[in-house]
């Protein structure tokens, strides 16, 4: 079972929270330098784990593109009072070439706590990944960090099935008043 990343963070004004989302989304959904990485810290947490994936762990390779089974399970709690709509996003962070994008969801109803492995919550909507397909893109680098974010936001994204991936993204960090994250180290 993963951990959480359950610290404890001082409530923000609207606008810092603003702009600390838009740099978790803009620049690879969580990478963060300089003195924005403080007011990212500064949003509500939420707590991300996974039957199969344990935080800080590998990602088992049948989550992989060397599998069949698609996106793993995902659980989190914590999603403030007042959400409405939860948005996740799963991405790397690769040196040489930048941060990719593997899947975004979002308009998941904020009462969902959970998600099954290879499946999307009914009325929630896929937008486009890194590479321009729709739908969980599965990692094949094996020796790279995989993210699996999940963001609480004030309002639904209300964008269409494949909708381009900085639309949004721009969305997400708009709305986002709460998010958590479980990290795989590697695959399997």
């Amino acid at each position: 079972m993963g951990q959480s990343n359950t610290s404890t963070r001082p409530r923000r004004t609207a606008a810092a929270v603003a702009a600390a989302a838009l740099v978790v989304v803009s620049s690879g959904c969580g990478l963060v330098s300089g003195t924005a990485s403080a007011e990212l810290l500064q949003l509500e947490p939420l707590s991300v784990t996974s039957p199969a994936v344990r935080d800080g762990g590998p990602l088992p390779s049948d989550y992989s593109c060397h599998g069949t089974v698609g996106n793993p399970p995902l659980r989190w709690s914590r999603v403030p009072d007042g959400s409405k709509s939860v948005a996740i996003v799963a991405d790397n962070n690769n040196a040489a070439t930048g941060p990719e994008v593997h899947w975004v969801v979002f308009d998941i109803d904020p009462r969902t706590a959970e998600l099954a492995e290879g499946t999307v919550p009914v009325g929630a909507v896929e937008g486009s990944a890194t590479n321009g397909k729709v739908g969980y893109t599965p990692p094949c680098r094996r020796q790279e960090n995989y993210r699996f974010t999940v963001y609480a936001l004030k309002e639904r994204v209300e964008l269409g099935k494949g909708a381009p991936l900085s639309e949004t993204l721009r969305s997400i960090a708009d709305k986002t008043i709460a998010w958590g994250r479980l990290t795989a180290t590697h695959i399997e």
